[in-house]
């Protein structure tokens, strides 16, 4: 599981970086490095971008499961 975190960690990371980008320089780098222009896409890029939406959702269900609250045991504790 902690090579999944990871794997999806850096997707995230890059997926940050280039809305950062696109946001701040108007560059593009996903599109970039596929060798398209700003916003265009190419079947390298859109796969790109659809494991960067997957590793949004995965980070989703991650802080989900960690902020539940641990389920209470109906058992009584003696002292």
């Amino acid at each position: 599981m902690k090579r999944l975190d990871l794997l999806a960690a850096t997707l995230l990371i890059v997926g940050g970086l280039n809305w950062g980008l696109v946001a701040v320089a108007r560059f593009d780098l996903v599109a970039w490095i596929f060798g398209e222009d700003f916003g265009g896409t190419t079947v390298g890029s859109r796969i790109v971008y659809g494991l960067v939406g997957l590793a949004a959702v995965y980070g989703i269900g991650s802080l989900v499961s960690r902020s539940a609250p641990a389920p209470h045991s109906s058992a009584a504790t003696v002292n």
